[in-house]
């Protein structure tokens, strides 16, 4: 039996547990990312992951600005860099639980909740993010029957349909242009009088034929039987409410990060965001974090894939020091 020495507490492992150079705490770009520098860099790495592997990541269709990469899909992406980390030598678990954090002192210990604990002197935090929600009523009711929040889960379920995108930053106008592969009309209502997206995405969106747009709008009920059947939709300026028929609604509107169980063990700004600095170190000395998850403005695979980098480079130099 052995015993590690933290600063606030004392851990007992037996002889079957292993304390790893680093834990990483979720598999999306910049969990992977993370875990293909570590191991490369021969740190014994785990990833520990409650969802699907790649995150947000895998639900976007289509990839066409990720450097030296033509065109591709997140679904792709994601099992390809899976398979380098585990080439390199690394650990994934998935469809775990975490139940509980002790991330301070020299030795950290994630517990999960069918009670398998593991060990290691550094963290990695990038649990991501989810879609946000309206939060408006039948918003609950019809998610899943006519209401989604990932065109390439679920466009496909909509060809030959007429549906709504709610949004208007790149995510929003760009599953637009997507789902008019499958929808005979794509209705965009978003609650300003201009997009928050890049010129392309706005002038592919406007110029397209099978896509309408309302502005200074917002949605303020979804109303159908077993399925979706209707919207109502207040224009903001004026306060008038229309009903639109409408087959499917798609919710763009960004993203909360996946922190609520860090709140008492990791310092989180007012957006419920893990601050880091530019080495990605958190407050807790050995703890790192990366990705969607942290304070920074953008969000794109490529910004969660450098963070991801600059955590592991960043875990390398604090390991040797």
């Amino acid at each position: 039996m052995r015993w590690h020495i933290a600063a606030t507490s004392i851990i007992n492992t037996t002889d079957m547990d292993e304390v790893y150079d680093l834990m990483i705490l979720g598999a999306g770009a910049a969990g992977l990312t993370a875990g293909i520098y570590s191991s490369r860099a021969k740190l014994n790495t785990l990833i520990l992951n409650e969802g699907v592997i790649g995150g947000q990541m895998v639900l976007t269709n289509e990839i066409a600005n990720y450097p030296g990469v033509e065109t591709t899909n997140g679904y792709s992406v994601a099992n390809i860099m899976k398979k380098q980390a585990k080439d390199f030598g690394c650990t994934i678990k998935s469809n775990v639980k975490i139940k509980d954090y002790s991330l301070n002192g020299s030795v950290k210990t994630v517990e999960l909740e069918d009670g398998r604990t593991f060990h290691s002197k550094s963290v990695i935090l990038a649990p991501g993010g989810r879609p946000r929600q309206l939060n408006i009523p039948g918003e609950g009711t019809f998610k899943g029957s006519g209401i989604s929040y990932c065109a390439t889960c679920d466009g496909d379920f909509f060809t030959g349909k007429e549906v709504i995108v709610v949004g208007g930053g790149n995510s929003a106008l760009e599953e637009a242009v997507t789902l008019t592969k499958f929808a005979t009309k794509v209705t965009i209502v978003h609650q300003f009088d201009n997009f928050q997206a890049f010129e392309h995405a706005i002038l592919e969106a406007k110029n397209h034929p099978k896509i309408n747009i309302i502005m200074e709008s917002e949605l303020r009920e979804f109303k159908g039987n077993e399925k979706l059947e209707k919207v109502i939709i207040e224009h903001l300026p004026t306060g008038s409410r229309t009903e639109m028929k409408i087959d499917g609604v798609f919710i763009f509107i960004g993203y909360l990060p996946n922190t609520e169980s860090l709140k008492n063990v990791i310092n989180l700004n007012n957006r419920n965001e893990i601050v880091v600095d530019a080495d990605m170190k958190t407050n807790v000395p050995g703890v790192f974090a990366a990705g969607d998850c942290i304070n920074k403005k953008y969000r794109q695979v490529t910004t969660a894939v450098a963070d991801g980098t600059i955590a592991a480079l960043s875990v390398s130099e604090f390991l040797r020091s």
